[in-house]
C-alpha cells in the first residue's frame, strides 16, 4: 500500500481513490496534516481579526457623537421614529452569554410592558464544556504518545501527522479552556463555541475516513487501537457539538403578555438542521386547534421594532431594492452558500445509483464493502442535501419576515407623515415617460424643502412651464407635483406589494446559487456521457432560457394588468361598502353591481391572459426534453454514427430531464424578481412622496419674536395641496387669504361664518396641515405628545387636542376611545362623561363604556360619535382644544348642556378653546374672542360686543341669555338631567335591551364584558365538503368533470407509454439476456423544490462491453426515436389541454363566486353592516378572492397529477418487484402519520395568518382616515407601536407555518431516503439473483414515490388553505338577506306614491329577535304633503321610525301604508326608489359633483343646476354673473350652461399663469358652478356642510313625493339652514324631519313626540307649546330659545288659521274636537284635499291661555 517516502510531501498521484479506499498518500498528507492545520490557521486568523476590529471600534465609539440634524422634531421622521425605550440593542459582537457589568442584561429594558423575562440556562452548561475539555486533553495525549513511540513508523511519515495532530488539538485545548474559564466573565472571547464546533465536525469527518480504512485494511495493532480511540473521542466531541445549544449560552426568554417565547434559539445544531425544535408546536396543533395565544412569539431579533430600529441605522444611499439587498447581505450570502451545497448534492444520489447499478452488473470489480458504502451514502448525501436546502429556504423565510416588517413599518410611518390633502391621485408605477420633466422639478422642490424656502414661485414655474407643454393640458402648469396616492393604493402597497417583495426574497437563492450550480454540474456530466453530441441539447437549453424569461415577462405584464384591474375593482367595492347605507336607501344596489361587474370582467380578462401564458409555459416545459433528446440522439447516431447503448441513452435522458428544473427555476425566478421589482418601485415611489410640513410650520414652540406664547397667524396665506398647483380651468385650490389672528390663550375663541367659508380650513391651517404660502402660524403642536411634560400645577401639557367635524374614532371600546391611552383617572373620567352628556347613552348601551365602537364608529349615532370625540379631547391633558363644530350633531338642549358644562365648565379651566360653530345664539355671547369668516378671508374679529357694534353679528349675539345654568359653572354636575343626551338615532346595534326605563342601579349591574374589536370567526378543523362542493359546482356541471377525468388520464398515460417504449427499445440492444430498462418520466413541475434523483432512475449504467455486440445497424434508431418524440408531443399536448380546461373552469368559478358574493353582501340586512367591520368584508373581496382567482386552479392541478402519479408508480412497482410493497406499506403509514401532524398544525397556522391580517389592514385604514387627528394629538408614536405589535402578531403564525413546512420537507426526505436505503439493501442482499434493469427500476420508482408523496401532502395542505378562502367567502354567501327587490304580482302603480300620505297602523318593530321592541304599537297618519317634525330623546325610536319606512327594519306587527299601499308587501326596490332620504352622515362617492348627484345620468344639467340653487350651493347671481345673461326661465338655462363653460374658459386665460408679483385671483371660485369639479374619497375636499347640502340636492333631484330628513342640516350655518328650510317648505311633498334644532321644525304642520318607542304627543307645534307640562313644551323651554320658537310656531299657526277661516273649515274643526278631544288623536283631522294642513285641533285651544302666552 504505502508509497516510498522519497515522493515529495503532499504530491499524491491522481486518482486518489483506489478500488475501495483513498490512497495512503491522501490520507496521511491531506487528511492528517494539511487539512487540520489549514482549519486551525483559519480559525486563528479569524479570531485575531475579530479582536483587532473590536479594539478599533471601542476607540471610535469614544470620540464620536451623533450630530442631530437641527432641532430633532422639525422632521416628520422624528415623529414616526421608534420611541427610544422601544429600540432593542443592535445585536453586537457581544451577544454571547450574559455579562453583569452593563452587558446584555440591559436587554431587560427592551421588553415590553406586561412581560416576564426568564434566563434559560442550557442543561449541563459547564458540564459539557468539562467533558469537551477532558476529551480534547485525551486526544492531545494520544497524539503525544504517537509522536513519542512513532507508532505509524517512519516510512508512513507518521511523525509529521502526529506533530500536526498534536498542534491542532493543543490549539483546540486552548479554545476549550478559554470557554471553560472565561465563559461567564467580562473577558470572554465572543463566538468561541462556533470555532470549536466547526473544528470538531471537520476533524470527525477526517478521522471517520481513516477509521474506515483501518477497518478494511487492518495495520499494526497499536496504530489500529489509536485510530479507533481517536475516532471514538472525536465522535464524542462531534456529538456534543451537535447536541448542545448553539453557543452553549444562557438565553433570555421573554414571556410577552403570556405568549410563549419562540424555541428556535434554544435549539441545538442538530435540532436546527432537522427542525426538531418545531416538533413542539406541530404536536400542540395536532392535539387541539391552535389559537393565536398558543402560537409562539418571534425571536427578539425578528420583532418588528428591533428589525426597524436596526434597519434605520443603515443609511440609504441607493435605490430601495439595492439598499435592502445590501442590508441583508450577510443572510443572503449564507443562504446562497447553503444553496450551492444543496445544488451540488442534488446529483450525488444519481451518481451513486449509477455506481450501484454498475456494481450489480459486474460484482467482481471491487470488494463487497464498496457496495455497502454506496448504499449507506445514498440516504446520507440526500439527507445532507435536504439539510442544505432546508437551511437555504429557512434563512430565506427569516429575511422574508424581516423585509415584510421593514416595508409595512415604513409604509405605515410614511402614511402618518403624508400631506393631509392633495389634488389628484397618482398612479404608482406609471412609466417614467409619463412624468417627463419631473426630475428637475423634483430636485428643486427637495432642495427648497430642505432650505425651508419655497416663496419664490417664479423659479418653480420655469420647469413647470416646460413640463406643462410636455404633458399637454393634462397637468396644465403644475408646479410641485400635487399628487398623492389614494388610500386604496396605500392599503394595496401594504397588503400586496410588500408581500410580493418579501415573498421573492425567500427564494432568491434559486436564482443566484442553486440553479446555476445545477446547470453547471449537469452540463459537465452530460459532456462526460455524450461528448460533442450533447451540444445540440445545450443549444436548445440556451434557447429555452430567453423563452422562459419571455414567459416571465408575460407573467409580469399580465400580473400588472391584473393588479391594476383588481385595484379598480377593490376601490369601487370599498366605496360601495363604505356607503352601503345610502346605496340601499336609494335602491342602487343593482346599478352599482353592474359597475363592479364591468370592473370584474376586465380583471378576469387579464387573468385569462395570464392563465394562457401559464398553460403555454407548462407546455413548452414538457416539450423541451423531447426536442433535446431527439436532436442529441439524432446527432449521436446519424452524424457521429456511434451505437446508442442504454447506459448512454438513459443517463443522457435523465440528465436532460434534470436540467429542466434549474432552467425552469431560472426563468421563473427572473420573472418573480421582475415582478417584485415593480412592487418595490411602487413602494419606493410612495415613500418618496411629499410629507406634511406641519412640524416645519409649527416649529418646536409657539413663541414669537418677542418671546411670548402665541396661538394664531401672522399675515399668513394657506392653500390646499401644492403652492403652485393650478387646475385645468385656471383656478387655484381653496385658499385662506391674509390671515392675521391672535387667539386668546386660555379663553374661549369662536369662529363662525357661512357654509364653505373656510372655518374648518382655518383649524387645519392652525394645525399645520395646509400648505403655507407666506407668513407664519403659531400653535404648540410641533412636538410629539410623549416628549411634552405636563405642568405639575394644572396637570395640563402644552399640546393640542382636536375634535374633527366628522368624528374619528378607533375600533375599540368607548372607554378606550375616550382615554386614548391616557392614564385612567376615575373621577376625571366620570366628570368628562357627565359634561359631554354621555351618561345616559352609556346606560342604554348593552356593554356600557365597554361597547365596541365599530369601524368608523358604525355602531353609534352621529351625535354619540361626536360627543365621544369631544370627551376624548376634554379628557386629554392638552392645554389647547380645537373643536370643529362639535355641537352640530346633537340636539339643541344637549348642545346647551355641553356648552355650559363642558366648554364653559370646570374641565376647561386654564385651557384655550377654539370652537368653530354655527350656533351663534349659544356660543358667541359667552366667547372672549370671535372671528367671522367668508370665502377664505377673515371679515371681522374681536369681542362679541365689538363685532356687534361693527355690524358683523346680529344684535342679540352679545347678550348672554340667562339660560338654565349660568355661564361658567364651578364644578361638573354629578349627573346629567334625564332629558339631556337626547339625540337622534338610537344606536343601531345595541338598542337598549331593557329600554331607558332601567334604573341606574340596574344598569350598573349589567356586567361589562370586554369585547374584542377584531373578533373574526376562524373556521376549525378540516375544510368541509359543502365548501369543496360549492367550488366544484361553480366550476362546471358533471360533463365538465367527465372531460377533466379524460384529460388528466391522457396526460398520465403518455408518461407511462414513453417508459414502456424506451424499455421496448433497449430490449433491441441486448441479444442474449433481456434487460428491462425503464425510465420514469412522470416529472411534475411541482417538484421544482426537491430535485430528486428519480429521473436518473433507470440509468442502467452498464459497462458497454457487457452487451452482446449487436451492431447499431440492426436497430432502427430512427423508428424508435420518432415514436418516442410522438409520444412525448402527445403528452405535452394533453398537458396543455389539461391546464386550459381547468383554467376555464377556474375562471367560471371566479366569476360565479364573485357575483354571488357581491349580490349577497349588498343584499344583506342593515344589521349585518353594523356588526361587520369593513376590513373584514374587504378581506373577502381582496385576499380571499385573489386566492380563488389565482391559486386554487394551479394547485388543484398539482394535487390531481401527484395523486395519479402515485397510483401509476404503485402499480408499476407492484408489477416488477412485489417484495417492495411490504416496505411501501410501512413507509406509506409513516407518511400518513406525518401528513396528519402537519395538516392539523399548518391548517390552523394558515387560518390564523389570514385572520390576523384583518386587524393589520383595518388599523391601516383607520389610521389613514384619522391622520390629521392623530397628528393633532401628537400621538404618532403610539400608533406606530400598535402597528408594530400587529405586524408581529401577523408574522407569528406565518413564520411558524413555514417552519412546519420545512419540518415536513425534512421528514419526508428522510422517509424517502429510507425507501432508497431499503431498496439498496434489498438489491445488495439479492446480488446475483437480480438483473440490473430490474434493480434500476425498483430503485428509481421507489425514490420517485417519496417525492410524489411529499408534494401530495404539501399541495393538499395548500389546497386546503386555499379552500379556506372559499370557505370564508361561503360564510358571506349565507348571510341573512333582505326581502326581494321586486315582487312581480305586487308591483305598485308607476306614479306611486302620487299623494304622499303615510299611515302607521299599530306598528311595532325590533332590531333583533332577542331585543326589546324599539317601536311599540305606533299609530298616526301624515296627510299628503304635510311637513312633520319628529322629536324625542335618545333611544326614543326616531331613527328607527325612518328605518321602518324604508323597511330596514321589518314589522313585528302592524303595517305602514303609503298612499294606501302596504309597503310590507311590495318589493324593496319599488319602495325605496319611490321615497327618498337625506341621511345624517353625508355620503359622497369619489368622482365629480355631477356623478354624485346623478350617478346614472338620468337628469339634465339644467335640472342639476336648479337643485343646486335650491339648496343654496349656488347663488342665483353667480349663475347669472358667470353667464352674463339673466336667468329667466328653465328653457333658457341650456344656453346658460353653454355660456358658463365659455366664460369659465375665458377666466382661464387670465389666470392660467399667475404672475409672481400679484396673486392670481383673490377670491375662491365656487366649485359647484362646474359639474365636473372633482369630489375626492368620501367627499373630503368639501366641507361637512357642503356635503350635507350636496346630499340634500341629490335627494331633491329625485323629485320625491315622500322625503325623510335625518338631521340633514346639522352642519350648516343658521342662515343657509333657514333658507333651505324655506326651500323645503316650498316643496310639494310630504316631509318627515328628525330634528335637533327645534327652530327647524317650529313652523312645521305637525310635530310627533316619541318616547321609548311610543307616541306621546302629536299635533301642531304651537298647540303643543301651549300644553302645560307637555313634553314638547319642556323641550322648548330647555333649549333656552322659547320665545323665538313660539314666535315661529304661532306665525305658522296663524297662517293656517287664516286660511282655515277663509275656507270656513272652522266648523269641521269644532265638530272634530268633540269627537276626539286629545291632541294626539286629532292627528286624523285634516283638510279635505289634503293640500293644506291645519286641522281642527288648534281651534280647541281655550282663548284665555292663548292671551297669556302671547303677552
Amino acid at each position: 500500500m504505502g508509497e516510498p517516502s522519497s515522493i515529495e510531501f503532499a504530491s499524491c498521484s491522481w486518482p486518489i481513490w483506489e478500488v475501495d479506499d483513498f490512497t495512503h498518500c491522501f490520507k496521511q498528507d491531506y487528511l492528517r496534516v494539511l487539512l487540520p492545520l489549514a482549519i486551525i490557521s483559519l480559525s486563528f486568523i479569524h479570531l485575531l481579526a475579530q479582536g483587532l476590529i473590536h479594539v478599533a471600534r471601542k476607540k471610535n465609539i469614544r470620540g464620536y457623537d451623533r450630530i442631530l440634524d437641527g432641532p430633532s422634531t422639525l422632521t416628520p421622521q422624528s415623529h414616526t421614529e421608534l420611541p427610544q425605550d422601544e429600540e432593542a440593542l443592535s445585536e453586537s459582537e457581544d451577544d454571547e452569554g450574559l455579562t453583569i457589568h452593563g452587558g446584555r442584561l440591559a436587554l431587560a429594558k427592551t421588553t415590553s410592558r406586561g412581560s416576564i423575562v426568564q434566563a434559560d440556562v442550557p442543561p449541563g452548561q459547564t458540564l459539557t464544556v468539562l467533558i469537551e475539555e477532558i476529551a480534547v486533553a485525551c486526544l492531545v495525549a494520544i497524539n503525544a504518545v504517537a509522536l513519542v513511540t512513532d507508532a505509524d513508523g517512519k516510512e508512513h511519515r507518521g511523525g509529521i501527522s502526529a506533530v500536526a495532530g498534536l498542534a491542532a488539538w493543543v490549539y483546540v485545548l486552548m479554545l476549550t479552556s478559554l470557554r471553560l474559564f472565561l465563559g461567564n466573565t467580562q473577558w470572554r472571547v465572543p463566538r468561541l463555541w462556533n470555532h470549536t464546533a466547526a473544528i470538531y465536525s471537520l476533524m470527525w469527518l477526517f478521522s471517520a475516513v481513516v477509521f474506515r480504512s483501518v477497518l478494511i485494511h487492518p495495520p499494526s495493532d497499536v496504530t489500529r487501537t489509536m485510530v479507533i480511540v481517536e475516532f471514538c473521542l472525536t465522535s464524542l466531541l462531534f456529538v456534543t457539538a451537535l447536541s448542545t445549544r448553539k453557543g452553549n449560552k444562557t438565553i433570555l426568554l421573554e414571556w410577552e403578555n403570556g405568549i410563549q417565547p419562540g424555541r428556535e434559539n434554544l435549539a441545538s445544531l442538530f435540532s436546527h438542521y432537522t427542525f426538531s425544535w418545531v416538533d413542539a408546536i406541530v404536536y400542540e396543533g395536532w392535539k387541539e386547534p391552535l389559537d393565536i395565544k398558543r402560537v409562539w412569539n418571534l425571536l427578539p431579533k425578528d420583532k418588528a421594532a428591533t428589525v426597524l430600529a436596526n434597519y434605520r441605522q443603515f443609511k440609504k444611499t441607493t435605490s430601495l431594492a439595492v439598499h435592502l439587498l445590501l442590508y441583508f447581505k450577510g443572510l443572503l450570502l449564507a443562504q446562497a452558500g447553503w444553496a450551492v451545497v444543496g445544488g451540488l448534492l442534488t446529483f450525488a444520489p444519481t451518481l451513486l445509483l449509477r455506481a450501484i447499478l454498475r456494481y450489480v452488473e459486474d460484482p467482481g470489480m471491487a470488494p463487497r464493502n464498496v457496495l455497502w458504502l454506496y448504499v449507506i451514502l445514498l440516504p446520507l448525501t440526500d439527507i445532507l442535501r435536504s439539510v442544505a436546502d432546508g437551511q437555504a429556504l429557512w434563512i430565506g423565510r427569516k429575511i422574508c419576515i424581516n423585509i415584510r416588517a421593514i416595508l409595512v413599518g415604513e409604509i405605515y410611518a410614511k402614511a402618518l407623515r403624508r400631506k393631509a390633502a392633495a389634488g389628484k391621485d397618482t398612479t404608482l408605477g406609471a412609466s417614467k415617460k409619463d412624468k417627463d420633466g419631473s426630475a428637475p422639478k423634483g430636485i428643486i422642490a427637495k432642495v427648497k424643502r430642505m432650505l425651508g424656502l419655497g416663496k419664490d414661485i417664479s423659479k418653480d414655474n420655469q420647469p413647470a412651464a416646460s413640463d406643462g407643454t410636455a404633458n399637454g393640458a393634462s397637468k396644465a402648469a403644475t408646479g410641485d407635483s400635487d399628487e398623492q396616492v389614494n388610500l386604496g393604493t396605500i392599503i394595496n402597497l401594504m397588503s400586496v406589494d410588500s408581500f410580493k417583495v418579501s415573498e421573492v426574497t425567500a427564494y432568491l437563492h434559486f436564482l443566484v446559487a442553486s440553479a446555476p450550480t445545477q446547470l453547471l454540474v449537469s452540463i459537465v456530466l452530460l459532456y462526460h456521457v455524450m461528448g460533442l453530441s450533447a451540444i445540440p441539447g445545450f443549444v436548445v437549453m440556451a434557447l429555452l432560457l430567453p423563452v422562459n424569461i419571455a414567459f416571465g415577462r408575460g407573467f409580469n405584464s399580465s400580473q400588472k394588468r391584473i393588479m391594476a384591474a383588481t385595484d379598480k375593482r377593490i376601490h369601487t367595492t370599498n366605496e360601495i361598502l363604505q356607503n352601503i347605507r345610502i346605496i340601499k336607501y336609494f335602491a342602487w344596489e343593482h346599478r352599482f353591481a353592474n359597475i363592479v361587474d364591468e370592473k370584474r370582467r376586465a380583471e378576469l380578462k387579464a387573468l385569462r391572459f395570464r392563465f394562457m401564458i401559464w398553460a403555454a409555459a407548462v407546455c413548452v416545459w414538457n416539450t423541451v426534453p423531447i426536442l433535446i433528446t431527439f436532436f442529441s440522439f439524432l446527432i449521436y447516431t446519424v452524424v457521429e454514427k456511434k451505437p446508442l447503448y442504454p447506459s448512454v441513452a438513459f443517463t443522457a435522458i435523465s440528465l436532460f430531464m434534470l436540467l429542466r428544473y434549474p432552467l425552469d427555476q431560472l426563468g421563473d425566478m427572473i420573472a418573480h424578481v421582475q415582478e417584485s421589482q415593480v412592487s418595490i418601485d411602487r413602494i419606493e415611489e410612495f415613500l418618496a412622496e411629499e410629507e406634511t410640513e406641519k412640524f416645519a410650520q409649527l416649529g418646536i414652540d409657539n413663541v414669537d419674536e418677542t418671546g411670548k406664547r402665541v396661538i394664531g397667524f401672522r399675515d399668513a396665506t394657506f392653500i390646499w395641496g401644492s403652492k403652485t398647483a393650478v387646475a385645468e380651468d385656471g383656478s387655484m385650490a381653496f385658499r385662506l387669504l391674509d390671515l392675521n389672528v391672535d387667539f386668546k390663550i386660555g379663553k374661549l375663541n369662536v369662529i363662525t361664518g357661512p357654509t364653505g367659508a373656510g372655518k374648518s380650513s382655518m383649524l387645519m391651517a392652525l394645525l399645520g396641515e395646509m400648505t403655507i404660502m407666506k407668513g407664519r402660524v403659531f400653535l404648540p403642536g410641533g412636538r410629539s405628545r410623549e416628549d411634552v411634560r405636563p405642568d405639575p400645577e394644572t396637570g395640563l401639557a402644552e399640546t393640542c387636542a382636536y375634535v374633527a367635524q366628522q368624528a374619528w374614532l378607533v375600533n375599540a371600546s368607548i372607554k378606550d376611545n375616550i382615554l386614548f391611552s391616557a392614564p385612567y383617572d376615575e373621577q376625571r373620567y366620570r366628570d368628562v362623561i357627565v359634561a359631554c352628556a354621555l351618561e345616559r347613552d352609556l346606560e342604554i348601551l348593552d356593554h356600557g363604556d365597554e361597547t365596541l365602537v365599530g369601524e368608523k364608529g358604525i355602531t353609534l349615532s352621529g351625535g354619540q360619535k361626536q360627543r365621544i370625540s369631544l370627551a376624548r379631547a376634554v379628557y386629554s391633558n392638552s392645554k389647547h382644544l380645537l373643536l370643529d363644530d362639535c355641537l352640530s350633531a346633537v340636539d339643541s338642549h344637549t348642545a346647551q348642556w355641553i356648552f355650559n358644562n363642558c366648554i364653559l365648565g370646570p374641565l376647561m379651566r386654564h385651557r384655550t378653546c377654539i370652537l368653530v360653530s354655527h350656533n351663534i345664539p349659544l356660543c358667541v355671547p359667552a366667547a372672549d374672542f370671535v372671528i367671522t369668516m367668508a370665502n377664505g378671508r377673515v371679515t371681522g374679529q374681536g369681542s362679541p360686543q365689538e363685532l356687534v357694534a361693527a355690524g358683523k353679528l346680529p344684535e342679540d349675539a352679545a347678550i348672554q341669555k340667562s339660560a338654565p345654568g349660568s355661564a361658567h359653572i364651578s364644578r361638573v354636575p354629578s349627573r346629567v338631567p334625564s332629558s339631556i343626551g337626547e339625540e337622534s338615532g338610537g344606536t343601531l346595534v345595541n338598542e337598549p335591551d331593557g329600554g331607558p326605563q332601567m334604573t341606574r342601579v340596574e344598569t350598573a349591574k349589567k356586567e361589562h364584558k370586554k369585547q374584542d374589536a377584531m373578533e373574526e370567526h376562524k373556521a376549525v378543523g378540516a375544510v368541509k365538503w359543502p365548501v369543496m362542493k360549492l367550488y366544484l359546482q361553480s366550476m362546471g356541471s358533471w360533463w365538465f368533470w367527465v372531460v377533466t377525468g379524460v384529460v388528466f388520464g391522457a396526460q398520465q398515460l403518455s408518461g407511462v407509454a414513453s417508459n414502456l417504449w424506451i424499455r421496448e427499445w433497449s430490449n433491441q440492444y441486448t441479444s442474449d439476456k433481456t434487460v428491462k430498462i425503464q425510465f420514469n418520466m412522470n416529472s411534475h413541475s411541482y417538484s421544482a423544490q426537491t430535485l430528486s434523483p428519480t429521473y436518473f432512475a433507470s440509468i442502467a449504467g452498464y459497462v458497454k462491453d457487457n452487451f452482446g455486440a449487436v451492431g447499431t445497424n440492426d436497430v432502427n434508431v430512427a423508428y424508435y426515436l420518432t415514436v418516442l418524440a410522438i409520444i412525448g408531443l402527445a403528452g405535452a399536448a394533453s398537458a396543455l389541454l389539461r391546464d386550459m380546461w381547468i383554467f376555464l373552469g377556474s375562471l367560471t368559478a371566479s366569476w360565479k363566486l364573485h357575483d354571488r358574493l357581491m349580490s349577497s353582501v349588498t343584499g344583506a340586512k342593515f344589521k349585518f353592516f353594523d356588526v361587520t367591520p369593513l376590513g373584514q368584508m374587504m378581506n373577502r373581496f381582496s385576499k380571499d378572492l385573489e386566492a380563488v382567482d389565482q391559486e386554487v386552479a394551479p394547485i388543484a392541478i398539482g394535487v390531481l397529477s401527484c395523486g395519479l402519479g402515485i397510483i401509476v408508480t404503485v402499480v408499476l412497482i407492484a408489477y416488477i418487484t412485489p417484495a417492495f410493497l411490504i416496505a411501501g406499506v410501512f413507509i406509506t403509514l409513516a407518511y400518513v402519520l406525518l401528513g396528519q401532524f402537519y395538516l392539523h398544525a399548518s391548517r390552523d397556522l394558515k387560518r390564523l395568518e389570514s385572520v390576523e391580517r384583518s386587524p393589520l389592514f383595518q388599523q391601516f385604514g383607520e389610521t389613514l382616515s384619522g391622520i390629521t387627528t392623530i397628528r393633532a394629538y401628537g400621538d404618532e408614536r403610539r400608533f406606530i407601536r400598535d402597528n408594530l405589535a400587529r405586524i408581529n402578531t401577523q408574522l407569528r403564525p406565518f413564520i411558524y407555518l413555514w417552519a412546519a413546512n420545512r419540518w415536513l420537507a425534512f421528514r419526508t426526505d428522510c422517509l424517502g431516503d429510507l425507501v432508497a436505503f431499503f431498496a439498496g439493501v434489498f438489491v445488495t442482499m439479492s446480488l446475483g439473483r437480480i438483473d440490473a434493469g430490474s434493480a434500476g427500476i425498483s430503485l428509481s420508482y421507489a425514490i420517485g414515490f417519496a417525492d410524489n408523496i411529499l408534494w401530495l401532502v404539501r399541495l393538499y395542505a395548500i389546497n386546503e388553505q386555499n379552500m379556506n378562502s372559499v370557505e370564508r367567502i361561503k360564510e358571506y354567501l349565507d348571510v341573512e338577506q333582505e326581502a326581494a327587490a321586486i315582487v312581480e304580482d305586487k308591483r305598485p302603480a308607476a306614479d306611486w306614491p302620487s299623494q304622499g300620505r303615510v299611515e302607521f297602523i299599530n306598528y311595532s318593530t325590533r332590531y333583533r329577535k332577542e331585543l326589546e321592541p324599539v317601536l311599540r304599537n305606533v299609530s298616526f297618519t301624515i296627510e299628503a304633503r304635510e311637513k312633520v317634525g319628529i322629536v324625542g330623546r335618545t333611544g326614543a325610536g326616531k331613527s328607527s321610525l325612518t328605518l321602518a319606512i324604508f323597511r330596514a327594519l321589518e314589522a313585528d306587527e302592524g303595517r305602514i301604508l303609503i298612499d294606501d299601499v302596504d309597503i310590507g308587501e311590495i318589493g324593496l326596490r319599488d319602495l325605496r326608489e319611490a321615497i327618498t332620504i337625506v341621511p345624517q352622515d353625508p355620503t359622497l362617492f369619489m368622482g365629480t359633483i355631477r356623478s354624485n348627484l346623478d350617478p346614472f345620468n338620468l337628469h339634465t344639467d339644467e335640472e342639476i343646476f336648479t337643485v343646486l340653487q335650491r339648496v343654496h350651493l349656488i347663488q342665483p347671481e353667480e349663475l347669472t354673473a358667470s353667464a352674463a345673461i339673466p336667468l329667466a326661465t328653465a328653457a333658457e338655462s341650456a344656453q346658460v350652461e353653454a355660456s358658463i363653460t365659455a366664460s369659465d374658459t375665458a377666466v382661464d386665460t387670465t389666470n392660467s399663469e399667475p404672475q409672481p408679483s400679484r396673486p392670481a385671483s383673490i377670491t375662491n371660485k365656487n366649485i359647484f358652478l362646474d359639474l365636473s369639479s372633482p369630489v375626492t374619497e368620501s367627499g373630503n375636499n368639501l366641507s361637512q356642510g357642503q356635503r350635507q347640502l350636496l346630499c340634500l340636492a341629490r335627494a331633491l333631484l329625485k323629485r320625491p313625493t315622500v322625503l325623510v330628513m335625518d338631521e340633514a342640516t346639522a352642519s350648516i350655518d343658521y342662515a343657509t339652514d333657514t333658507a333651505i328650510q324655506a326651500t323645503i317648505r316650498e316643496l310639494s311633498c310630504t316631509t318627515i324631519t328628525i330634528a335637533h334644532r327645534l327652530q327647524t321644525i317650529a313652523d312645521y304642520d305637525k310635530v310627533l313626540v316619541l318616547d321609548k318607542g311610543k307616541v306621546v304627543e302629536y299635533g301642531h307645534p304651537w298647540e303643543l307649546m301651549r300644553k302645560k307640562g307637555g313634553s314638547f313644551r319642556g323641550m322648548c323651554e330647555m333649549s333656552g330659545d322659547l320665545a323665538a320658537l313660539k314666535e315661529a310656531a304661532r306665525g305658522a299657526w296663524r297662517k293656517t288659521r287664516l286660511v282655515d277661516v277663509d275656507d270656513e273649515d272652522e266648523g269641521d274643526g269644532e265638530e272634530e274636537q268633540t269627537a276626539a278631544p286629545s291632541a294626539s288623536d286629532a292627528a286624523a283631522a285634516a283638510t279635505d284635499d289634503g293640500s293644506l294642513p291645519g286641522g281642527g285641533a288648534e281651534a280647541a285651544a281655550p282663548t284665555e291661555e292663548r292671551t297669556t302666552t302671547e303677552s
